[in-house]
């Protein structure tokens, strides 16, 4: 045997890293365990306590009861559409919502970096705006927009103004050696901006793509419960509320592919 054919490695490498590799296994499959646990015991409990009548059935509804509402509410009748239709526009109305908020507040946290007088002026106002309960702006965007694009200006309003800080504060936290070697090197503020702030801040943006899907659901829902009629069925309500959980998980589980896809690329 040659030296070099001694030296080669294994094929599947060396014995340290399949042992992290399995490690590395063990753990995802303990924390994927641990989530599928949590949501039985919670079904279990919603079903048993409201049957056992510890908890009232009128105020929980149970898990059993919402598949035969579900099949009731997926027909289409002249006076109601399917519930399918519903969900199709409250998925894109959120799309929609955290799409334009994110937009916006990359454009206007940019600009607030670019100009540091400007975030000095408007800083309060962002702050304020940001703490302000939108949901006492429902009537009045009902009042302005009418009441489909009051829906989407909701699902604009209460998720622009944290992207805005959130981005801007990620591209406050660039390391600032960084710049200082791209302004050595003759960089100009443009290409500041698009070579380092706005690549080193790409974990910032999809953190804030995360919070951003929840508020733009939530602000799409806030607007459809103002154009819509108020229901007092627990067994509507909870499918209504267990389908926004599947379409929340549906979003969480994409942005979790993207952002496990841009940082592999990176």
């Amino acid at each position: 045997m040659s030296r070099v054919e001694w030296m080669a490695p294994a094929p599947h490498g060396s014995l340290q890293y399949r042992q992290w590799l399995a490690h590395e296994r063990r753990a995802r499959l303990t924390v994927r365990t641990a989530q599928l646990a949590i949501l039985v015991v919670f079904l279990v409990l919603w079903e048993v306590l409201p049957k056992a009548q510890i908890v009232n059935p009128l105020f929980t509804s149970y898990p059993s009861a919402l598949w035969p509402t579900f099949l009731e509410l997926l027909k289409e009748t002249p006076r109601q559409a399917s519930i399918l239709t519903h969900t199709w526009f409250t998925v894109f109305a959120t799309i929609i919502g955290f799409s334009a908020a994110m937009a916006l507040g990359i454009a206007i946290a940019a600009a607030l970096w670019w100009w540091n007088d400007l975030y000095k002026v408007l800083d309060p106002y962002l702050v304020v705006a940001n703490a302000m309960p939108k949901t006492a702006f429902v009537p009045i965007f009902y009042i302005w927009l009418g009441a489909t694009l009051s829906i989407y200006g909701m699902s604009l309003a209460i998720s622009l103004f944290i992207a805005i800080l959130m981005i801007y504060n990620g591209f406050q936290g660039i390391d600032p050696n960084k710049i200082k070697l791209a302004q050595t090197f003759g960089a100009t503020r443009r290409q500041l901006l698009t070579k380092v702030v706005l690549p080193g801040s790409i974990p910032t943006l999809i953190a804030a793509l995360k919070v951003n899907v929840g508020l733009s659901l939530v602000g799409v829902v806030v607007g459809e419960f103002q154009s819509g009629s108020q229901i007092f069925k627990l067994n509507i309500v909870m499918t209504a509320i267990t389908i926004l959980a599947i379409v929340s998980s549906a979003m969480y589980l994409a942005i979790s592919w993207l952002e496990a896809a841009v940082m592999r690329r990176r």
